[in-house]
């Protein structure tokens, strides 16, 4: 087996022009991406391909000119700031068609965060998948292997034949943020939980009406979990006993999922954790494959939707904040499963009392879910069933979730633009 080496030998590997690609979120090798940072101006137009990366890294501020570059397809905390002065670029897409997108740039080089070897030679991509393990087997792997990484299973594991190299650090992972759910949120998960029967395969996001939702559900029985990002709420369900998977159709038994991102009891629960998958997001998040799910239920936060249901879910006050992930990818899969349901769920305003319910998008914002495909809208004030039905009642169902205080306005803007009559 290849010997662990400095960090400094993945500058034998990269060259110039270079397209090399990074896991998301807790996935990325910070070691091996300041080596690279440290090292920039031996060569230039490399790019790194990464999304949501949690640090702020000095390329992604673009210190490192044209030798090193950001390229961006979900903007996180490490890069929103610099996407928002131009120093890095953004890329659209549906998480699921990620792989297809960076076979298109011609991957050289994936670096990453990995966790062994095994006794058989087998390193795992730890809290990751994603579209990174697609390229096992295509793209040489330079991995950066720390103590904190959990050996997962799936199709994450790399075997050391398949490496470019490889290095040990120290390095730890970033603390993550939670906050306790609000009663807003508490509200919002009520309604949804409502409406999910024992034996639904779920998908939920991250964040604060997810964490209330999932506590809402400890009571349900045989649910299952295919999900794009395996976090604490969906742990503590597991452990709950209400998520056993045994009425899935897909990996019967256990819990899917393409990253994690969580708190260090998450990091322990998964480390040789079998009945958890991590499988790679271009099957994942396939609708196809989520639609031979019966009973699927998606669950995904959104920021603003009009009254014809068209949903804005990746810009804030038509200013670009993440991205599209895979909320169009659930929520069409979910269309097509037998019995399925989706779920966009937002408070009634902002914080400063805006409302999220208009009559028109905010400019500047981007539709995220269509509204063809848009299935029901959650607020405090109740749930709106869209699909299938006509967009004078659309605009109804919606006026009457919208804050109290906005529904008169919403109603004459709706007779105004010709949604009521």
């Amino acid at each position: 087996m290849l010997p662990p080496g400095p960090p400094e030998d993945i500058l034998n590997f990269v060259n110039d022009g270079d397209q090399l690609v990074a896991p998301l979120a807790l996935g990325e090798p910070p070691t091996l991406i300041k080596v690279l940072e440290d090292n920039c101006e031996r060569f230039t137009g490399v790019r790194i391909h990464q999304m949501d990366p949690l640090a702020p890294h000095r390329y992604i501020r673009g210190e490192c000119g044209d030798h090193l570059r950001h390229v961006g397809y979900y903007l996180g905390p490490g890069s929103r700031q610099a996407f928002w002065d131009g120093a890095c670029d953004l890329v659209p897409n549906h998480f699921s068609e990620m792989p297809l997108i960076l076979r298109r740039v011609d991957p050289t080089l994936v670096l990453a965060r990995a966790a062994g070897p095994d006794e058989h030679g087998y390193f795992s991509l730890g809290t990751n998948s994603d579209y990174t393990a697609t390229f096992i087997g295509h793209v040489p792997f330079f991995l950066e292997v720390s103590p904190e990484v959990p050996f997962t299973y799936g199709s994450n594991l790399i075997h050391h034949s398949q490496l470019a190299g490889w290095t040990r650090t120290d390095a730890g992972f970033p603390d993550i943020a939670s906050r306790a759910p609000s009663p807003t949120d508490l509200a919002i998960a009520e309604l949804v939980a409502d409406r999910i029967s024992d034996g639904c395969c779920i998908q939920v996001g991250i964040g604060s009406v997810p964490d209330a939702l999932l506590g809402a559900l400890h009571n349900h029985r045989d649910l299952g979990i295919h999900t794009e990002v395996m976090a604490d709420g969906l742990m503590n369900l597991v452990l709950s006993g209400a998520a056993t998977g045994a009425r899935k159709h897909h990996h019967r038994n256990k819990h899917v999922s393409t990253f994690a991102i969580g708190s260090p009891e998450l990091l322990r629960w998964l480390d040789h954790n079998a009945a958890v998958s991590m499988s790679a997001v271009d099957w994942t998040n396939d609708p196809r494959v989520i639609a031979q799910e019966p009973n699927f239920v998606s669950i995904n936060a959104t920021t603003e939707v009009d009254l014809m249901g068209q949903a804005a879910s990746e810009t804030i006050a038509g200013r670009y904040w993440s991205s599209s992930g895979g909320q169009a990818d659930f929520a069409r899969g979910a269309m097509y499963s037998e019995n399925g349901k989706a779920f966009l769920v937002l408070h009634s305003t902002t914080s400063k009392g805006v409302g999220r319910i208009r009559a028109t998008l905010t400019p500047g914002s981007v539709v995220t879910t269509l509204k063809n495909t848009v299935d029901h809208v959650v607020t405090e004030y109740g749930v709106a069933e869209l699909r299938g039905h006509s967009l004078h009642e659309r605009a109804k169902r919606l006026i009457a979730i919208a804050h109290p205080d906005h529904r008169d306005e919403l109603a004459f803007e709706a007779r105004r633009i010709g949604l009521l009559h």
